[in-house]
């Protein structure tokens, strides 16, 4: 598995001279970030780029680590038995026209299995994007740069079986400069599946958090649950094709069968994957887990500038099931101290429409300083005037106490240039107090696997 994210020497087979073809981009990728290694196999060409161009993987004297194939799906079978007689470790198979073709695409995709069956050569695909690792840059995705953003390096890692979903999401995480460690799309997942590549994942070190976009399990189910329950690290799994079109789209899109959701939830939570109910919930999850420690328990400490969004986290923290402990009579004391006497201290802390910097210091220190929180919501409405852009470096240095800070704000330009900083400090900002609260349940669950 290894020499599909580090590849000492890589061949892409079906680079292109042509700027509209996949063939160039994928090469392009690996030419522009300067891998030395690299190979362009194309029987029509003498050079790519520059690069010396081959007939054939065989033509080739060195070892082959990675070899990516974007070529008709007709010229597959031909080209994966030269990666193979190559003795290739790795290839990825962009290609589409296979199961998820209809049944002559079927039968072309058991060619394929028939191939590489004795083999020790591993493939990814078809009817994929490839994989995109930010921290050694192999980069398959046939998506021009400037029109899908790559992240920096981080550690949340995302396996999907829908390049489009996928390729998305990697360029709202780019926008928001959130990073990644690894992105897999492994499409029809006629070899590697699902189970594999969350087991890999598993063991990595740059990876924290995964997330999987899921429409079909492409291993045996039993032996799926068996992987994710010795996996210590949290799982975000969002399942597609829940409705009966839905599930008849995803018969046509990479070749699976949808399932019951109810059957997919239940084992979810059985074994300990968080399943995100949308797309937005995916992220939020992502973003929480890859930033904030997990909480030790459900006692949430809600402190706002605003009356209003702190009764709707209550509302919410009530109806997940959290706790919202009144502070104790010594913690109200030690608050009273420090801030005027017209400040709600119950929970939600509301510190008024007047609220400083000092003011939420005061409320985020001594709420996570006591034993009776595990964790805050905290909403910071920057369109109060009093309120000071210290604030920020408050809720930075508060990240030392190893408990969960999740911040709701929302707001024009002014307000999201503060959220950048914070986002780019490593505290998880959202837009509604409904998604702050959600996210924070999201590792309370986990908490309790």
């Amino acid at each position: 598995m290894q020499t599909f994210f580090t590849p000492k020497s890589i061949a892409v087979i079906g680079a292109s001279r042509d700027p509209s073809k996949l063939g160039y981009i994928i090469f392009s990728n690996f030419a522009n970030f300067g891998f030395k290694k690299l190979y362009p196999i194309n029987p029509n060409a003498d050079e790519v780029l520059g690069i010396k161009c081959y007939k054939s993987i065989l033509d080739v004297k060195e070892k082959i680590d990675l070899a990516v194939i974007a070529v008709p799906a007709k010229t597959v079978p031909q080209v994966l038995e030269e990666c193979v007689k190559k003795k290739t470790p790795s290839v990825i198979i962009i290609s589409s026209g296979f199961s998820e073709a209809g049944e002559d695409g079927f039968k072309l995709e058991q060619q394929l299995k028939q191939i590489i069956a004795k083999s020790k050569t591993r493939v990814i695909g078809p009817n994929c994007i490839g994989i995109y690792d930010a921290y050694s840059q192999v980069d398959t995705l046939f998506l021009p740069r400037e029109r899908c953003g790559r992240p920096k390096k981080g550690n949340i890692s995302f396996i999907s079986q829908s390049g489009a979903v996928g390729s998305t999401i990697l360029d709202v995480l780019y926008s928001r400069g959130i990073g990644i460690s690894k992105f897999i799309s492994y499409g029809n997942g006629m070899d590697i599946s699902e189970r594999d590549l969350i087991e890999f994942l598993s063991k990595d070190k740059t990876t924290k958090v995964i997330i999987a976009y899921l429409e079909g399990l492409k291993s045996d189910g039993r032996k799926f649950l068996q992987t994710v329950k010795r996996v210590k690290k949290p799982i975000i799994a969002l399942k597609a094709g829940k409705g009966k079109k839905g599930g008849q789209a995803v018969s046509s899109h990479t070749g699976s069968l949808a399932g019951s959701s109810k059957i997919y939830s239940a084992a979810f939570k059985q074994f300990g994957i968080i399943e995100a109910e949308n797309w937005e919930e995916l992220l939020d999850y992502a973003l929480a887990f890859s930033t904030q420690p997990i909480p030790r328990g459900n006692r949430v400490a809600i402190i706002t500038d605003g009356g209003g969004f702190g009764v709707l986290a209550a509302d919410e923290v009530e109806r997940l099931g959290l706790a919202l402990p009144e502070p104790s009579q010594q913690l109200k004391e030690k608050l009273l101290a420090r801030m005027p006497s017209y400040v709600s201290l119950h929970n939600p802390i509301d510190l008024s429409g007047d609220a400083d910097a000092e003011r939420y210091n005061t409320a985020l220190k001594e709420c996570l300083a006591s034993k009776e929180y595990d964790a805050v919501i905290l909403i910071t409405l920057f369109q109060v005037p009093t309120l000071e852009d210290k604030v920020i470096d408050y809720i930075i240095k508060a990240k030392s106490f190893k408990k969960p800070i999740i911040v709701c704000s929302v707001g024009s330009s002014f307000s999201e240039g503060r959220n950048k900083r914070l986002l780019e400090a490593g505290i998880p900002v959202y837009p509604t107090p409904e998604r702050a609260v959600k996210a924070l349940n999201a590792l309370v669950k986990f908490s309790k696997k």
